[in-house]
């Protein structure tokens, strides 16, 4: 029913709507589909398209679409790249150009539309390329190819260097340059192709052919664009550089280029020439070094020979006759006074034990039986025995009376012991 008629007549009350689904804001629908972009599978990807309706934004941004036409059918994705990733586009981008973008789809709320997110553009060739290079070294590096573990130290004075690199290129002149300038040795080229499809097969059997034959070893390249460069990035080659038995040392290309074949060499240089300059000493710096050495000796040698000069004086003055004479007089005086000593206390010794025995037999004179019996006292027998006890003898025995100066024949009255009482006979 029409209500916006004339009169008191209101509008009729509003319905509630029939239940069902949630009504959902325009943000909340935004919000869920940027949610469902942040697959895994939507990020950090690489895209191949063709550029189409290319514009450069006056505040440096890039718009354009990618384009692929399957089965006329033709699909596009909207593209955007920051001015801040602007550092990351090649030269000469435009409409028709085959390209391959690495970035992330994402949902431009203000607009409801999704869009690809670029942060690094390449020509598809090369671009393909460039990928082909990451998976290699992703390879690679599990094999442990780059592991700074397995790298040795350059030889410091090598007698042979070898050389893989092109026989007619510039940069075997360089290298010869610089290490006939600096420490003229034997420089042995193991020739090859640098550049080209199958350069890499060259260059890898070029290195298996000098490995083990000189002391240290260059792979070098003069400057190229990353095409001309590709061969060193290849597997061949880089596994050839780690299964070398002789240390190696990469001048592939500029300073900026980096290649596969320079994270596996035991030492990088930026150049060729700084290659040269690294696996050879300077004899000039050398020659300098022994003049030092040369002259830190000598003055050692100086002050040892003034140290031993000393010495000598010192034993010429020590070895002196009249020195000497005095030095064997104290040496005789001491056996003289030493035998002196020794005279005196062998005769006090020989005095004291005279003396000792003359007590001893002074006291076993005083005590024999002579003097016993000088004394006063006798000495009595019986049948020729010595009598010690009274238990002995018995009444009417005969003993002799041994006296000092004779002896007497007795006969036995009675005999008492100690202890007992007399016995009449």
């Amino acid at each position: 029913m029409d209500w916006f008629g004339c009169g008191e007549e209101t509008p009729p009350q509003e319905k509630a709507p029939a239940k069902g689904p949630a009504v959902l804001r325009v943000s909340e629908v935004s919000a869920i589909i940027a949610g469902l972009l942040d697959d895994r599978r939507l990020q950090d990807i690489w895209v191949r398209g063709e550029v189409t309706n290319y514009k450069l934004h006056s505040r440096g941004h890039h718009y354009f679409s990618l384009s692929e036409q399957e089965s006329g059918e033709p699909a596009v994705i909207q593209c955007v790249m920051w001015r801040s990733s602007s550092r990351n586009l090649p030269s000469g981008i435009g409409n028709g150009m085959e390209v391959i973008v690495f970035g992330h789809v994402g949902t431009y709320a203000p607009q409801g539309k999704y869009q690809f997110y670029v942060r690094e553009i390449r020509p598809a060739g090369a671009g393909e390329k460039h990928l082909l290079v990451e998976k290699w070294k992703k390879e690679l590096l599990a094999e442990g190819v780059f592991s700074e573990e397995r790298k040795r130290t350059l030889p410091a004075f090598p007698a042979r260097v070898g050389v893989v690199t092109s026989e007619t290129g510039a940069v075997l002149q360089d290298i010869r340059n610089v290490i006939g300038r600096r420490y003229p040795l034997e420089i042995v080229l193991s020739p090859t192709q640098v550049q080209g499809d199958l350069a890499h097969r060259e260059i890898a059997a070029a290195i298996r052919r000098i490995d083990g034959r000189v002391d240290i070893l260059i792979v070098a390249r003069g400057g190229g664009s990353f095409e001309d460069l590709f061969p060193f990035n290849h597997p061949d080659v880089v596994r050839a550089i780690a299964a070398c038995r002789t240390p190696v040392v990469s001048a592939i290309g500029h300073e900026t280029d980096v290649t596969l074949a320079d994270l596996a060499a035991d030492l990088r240089a930026p150049t060729p020439s700084a290659a040269a300059e690294c696996v050879v000493p300077d004899r000039e710096l050398l020659r300098e070094e022994l003049r030092v050495i040369r002259g830190r000796l000598g003055k050692a040698l100086t002050v040892r020979l003034g140290h031993a000069r000393d010495e000598l004086r010192e034993i010429r003055d020590r070895m002196h006759p009249g020195r000497f004479l005095r030095r064997i007089a104290e040496r005789r005086q001491q056996p003289a006074d030493l035998a002196d000593r020794m005279a005196r206390a062998i005769q006090a010794r020989l005095e004291k034990e005279r003396l000792l025995l003359t007590s001893l037999g002074d006291s076993l004179a005083a005590r024999s039986p002579p003097a016993i019996l000088a004394r006063g006292y006798c000495i009595a027998e019986k049948d020729g025995a010595v009598v010690k006890s009274a238990g002995q003898l018995h009444p009417s025995d005969r003993i002799r009376l041994r006296l000092r100066d004779g002896s007497a024949g007795v006969r036995v009255e009675d005999v008492a012991q100690e202890g007992t009482h007399d016995t009449d006979v």
